[in-house]
Formats: C-alpha cells, structure tokens, sequence
C-alpha cells in the first residue's frame, strides 16, 4: 500500500480527512486506521483547526467496510486483540473529541463505514448513498461500536432490524429514521459539508468545547446530575472573553470575533 491512504487538509480553521483508497472502496484496514487516527490527532492538536470533516475518495464509496482480505487472515482472539481494539479507540477518539466533526458520505458507508459515521457529530449524505451493518451475513456482528451506537441513536425496534437482517437502506431512509442530519445531491456535497463547517467554525471553539462536553457527559447521567454538568460548565462559559465578545457583538450588531479564550 505504498499510496498516501489518507488525505489531511487544512482549509482556513476546516480540517478535511479523505480516506483515500477508492480500489478497494475506502476499506478499512489497520495502517488506514492508524493513519487515520494519527491525522486527526494532529488536527485535534491545531489550534487553528475548529471543525474536523470525514469523507471518502472517489465517487462510489464513503468506507465500504473493514478490509476482508486482512480480517480473514487473522484468528478470532487475535483480531480482537488487534484490530478490533485498534477500531474502538479510534472512534471512541472521533467520538469524544471537543472538536466538532462532520461525515460527508459521498456512496457507500457499508459495515465500519456506517460505525464510523455513528461516532461523527453531524452527518451528511449523498443521495447516492447506501448503509448497512451487513456483518450478520458474515457470521459475525457490528463490533466497531456498531451494536451500541445505533440502538441509543434511533429506536431500538429499527436498531435491532438493521442489524439483524443486514440490509442495505438508502440515504432517504437514514434521514427518516433520524440517523443522519440532511440528505444533498452528491454534486453538492461537499461543498455543502464545507460550508456547514466553516459556519460552525466561526463560533468559538471553546463554547464549542464546552458545549461538546455538556452533550457528551449528560446523555449518559440522570437529569438531575445532567443539568448539574450543565449549570457547572455555562458558569465557565460565561467567564471567557468570548462570550463577553458575543454579547457585545449581539448589542453592537456586528459580526463576533472569537479567539478561543
């Protein structure tokens, strides 16, 4: 594999990660998801960078899973012991990260590519595009974090259908059943990611922050001590430059520029 299997771009504070091995659909294999994990480190890392956007090269494929041809090779214990905990770290990474992400689906997000974009923040579509979580017909089951992220993500009823038959759902049905947030002709996605982006990198990344983790933290508490986190962490925000920027840029009708502080 001696090609750059991912792309890492920086447009003003957007980052762009495409998976970039369209020969074989995006497939994931361990060097892809390392490197994978490596560049969005380093995009983690760049104060510069606010927003993180996924997509896949090509035209057909966003991941169209994990690489079959390396999975088969390894016995059971061993690919758990690698790289099945190689694919939870990462994406639990993605998915905790205090930077916002979007997946751009650009065609298929088959097995680990519909698992990766269940770890992402936003999710856009082609109208091109095709899910599934198809591992039952392989005798295994969806252990990138699949079988946990899709039942707390929609009802568990449609959870347990998709996975336990296989099949594949078009980009429509995803919208419907509230698994991704809009659906573009696939000309246009990518723009429309971008742009998307860019407005979410306008605000400021440290409200950003925050508010990830008021998100991140209280979905999994009771109430009470959700709205506690919640309480804990505005009382930071509204000690910060920005929202004293924000606020003053509100009364002054002008456009707010947040440093991040």
């Amino acid at each position: 594999m001696s090609e750059n299997v991912i792309i890492s771009e920086v447009s003003g504070h957007v980052g762009l990660l495409t998976i970039n091995r369209p020969k074989v659909h995006n497939a994931l294999s361990t060097q892809v998801l390392l490197e994978l994990e490596r560049a969005f480190i380093a995009l983690e890392k760049d104060s510069e960078v606010r927003v993180i956007v996924f997509t896949g090269a090509g035209d057909k494929a966003f991941v169209a899973g994990g690489d079959l041809a390396e999975m088969i090779s390894r016995d059971g214990i061993t690919h758990y012991q690698e790289f099945a905990e190689d694919i939870h770290r990462v994406f639990r990474r993605f998915e905790a990260s205090d930077k916002p992400t979007i997946a751009a689906v650009n065609g298929y997000a088959l097995g680990g590519g519909t698992e990766l974009l269940l770890s992402l923040d936003i999710r856009l579509l082609a109208d091109s595009a095709d899910l599934a979580l198809p591992e039952i017909g392989l005798g295994v089951f969806p252990g990138a974090g699949g079988t946990q992220r899709l039942i707390r993500q929609v009802p568990p009823c449609i959870a347990k259908e998709l996975m336990f038959s296989g099949r594949r759902f078009k980009a429509e049905e995803a919208l419907r059943i509230g698994l991704v947030n809009r659906v573009v002709p696939h000309a246009e996605l990518m723009n429309e990611a971008m742009s998307l982006a860019a407005q979410i990198a306008e605000k400021s990344p440290l409200i950003l922050k925050l508010m990830k983790r008021a998100l991140r933290d209280g979905i999994n508490m009771p109430m009470e001590a959700a709205l506690a986190h919640e309480q804990a962490l505005i009382g930071l925000a509204f000690d910060t430059q920005d929202a004293q920027e924000g606020m003053a840029a509100f009364l002054e009708k002008r456009k707010a520029n947040f440093k991040g502080r």
